[in-house]
Formats: structure tokens, sequence, C-alpha cells
């Protein structure tokens, strides 16, 4: 199956020209579309109304998980009901199987990587903002254990391993991603993931259990391959 993901599309209401020509050519080369968060630049149902105009000329099963700007004006309820209602199959610590293969999806979130991952120790609120990266975790692993498809996909906007944010300042690394996220991937037998959210990040890194990663963000692949989404064939 041929795969087309992509991320931080960042819709605006001007943008429909620019929303078009992002997508253009994916009908032709992939038999499913990804969107791995940021859909829309400010969070506004106006915004999602727009995007599913484009979406629903693809013609191919979609599959999206939100990403951090999806939620920035609190209208991220709606966002959801606008992508679904369009035929979007929204990804939410659930699943979508698709032939032989299961696309198991959440947001992510923050907290570093490896040795420097943040622990929960000390104010409350370093721990409240750390048990929602821990949560995240343990959602993405629930939901691709309860999986069976031969082959699993997961689907994120954070990145669960440094090497796809090589390019943005180190200062930033745990703001953008976390590796209990990897932990997950890895437990859990996922043949591929894609996030996004990176904007100034690398296309590929692995996790420890040699899972590919790919950060789709349209910004990178851009720079990297002059083309705004990845294929891959699972």
């Amino acid at each position: 199956m041929k795969i087309a993901a992509i991320a931080d599309l960042h819709t605006r209401v001007s943008d429909e020209d620019l929303i078009r020509e992002l997508l253009d050519g994916i009908p032709n080369e992939a038999e499913v579309l990804v969107l791995a968060g940021d859909l829309t630049d400010n969070g506004l149902a106006k915004e999602a109304e727009l995007l599913v105009k484009q979406l629903e000329k693809i013609g191919l099963p979609i599959v999206a998980v939100l990403g951090n700007h999806d939620h920035e004006s609190n209208q991220s309820e709606t966002i959801c009901e606008i992508l679904e209602q369009a035929g979007v199959h929204l990804l939410n610590a659930n699943s979508y199987e698709l032939e032989h293969i299961g696309f198991v999806g959440t947001k992510g979130f923050c907290g570093g990587f490896g040795s420097t991952l943040v622990q929960p120790f000390g104010e409350q609120a370093l721990k409240t903002f750390i048990q929602t990266s821990i949560d995240e975790a343990v959602l993405l692993e629930n939901a691709l254990a309860k999986i069976t498809c031969e082959k699993k996909v997961a689907v994120l906007h954070y990145a669960p391993v440094p090497e796809t944010l090589a390019g943005e300042p180190l200062e930033l690394y745990p703001f953008l991603g976390s590796s209990r996220l990897a932990n997950a991937i890895d437990r859990q037998g996922v043949v591929v993931a894609f996030h996004g959210h990176a904007h100034h990040g690398s296309p590929q890194g692995i996790t420890p259990g040699n899972v590919p990663v790919y950060n789709v963000s349209r910004f990178v692949l851009m720079q990297h391959t002059r083309q705004p989404y990845c294929l891959f064939e699972v």
C-alpha cells in the first residue's frame, strides 16, 4: 500500500489555493493520505471547513491526528466534527484498519528524550506537564496493542525520536516530542511512524527498536525533497 503523508498544513482562511497546491498529485501517487497534525493554523472551525473542501477532492481514505495549533482556539471538538463529517478518519488513541494495515495515532506531547527525559518530580505544575506526556504515550500503546493487523502504522504530531529534530535549536527538543512515544512504538511492532511539528527538523530517523520515523512536516520536506508530502510503501 502506498501512503502519502504530510503535516503542518496550517490552513488559514486565505490559503485555499496553497492547500490545493500542497495536495496536488496525491490521488495519482498514493492509496491513502496521512495528515500528521497542525491541520489548521489558529485552531478555527472556519479553517477546518476550508481544508475539508480540498480533502473531499482527494478521493482517498484519509487518516489524521490533531496538532497543537488545532487546539489554539478551544475549537478542537468542532474541528473534529468537521473532519469526521467529511469522511476523515480521526485518530485520537484509536485505530483505522485498511486492508492489512492498522493506522493508530494520537497527538503526542512534549517531555524530552533518552537520558534527558524530563521526570515528574518537584512542583505540581511540572508533574502535571509530564503526566500529560506519560498519558499520551500510554494511550498510543494501548491503542496499538488492541489491533491485530499484519502491519501497524503510528501517526503522531510530536516527535518520538530526536533524530528528526536535527536542525531545530537543542533548547527546543524537550518541547518537540518525547521518547516515551518511541518506547510505545517499539513495544507494539510498528512498521513505520509519521510525525510533524518540527518545521526545521530532518526528514528521517529511527527508534531504538529500528522502526523508521519520518518527519513529514511540509516545511521540512520542501527543504529536503522539494515535494510537500512523503511517499512510503508498506
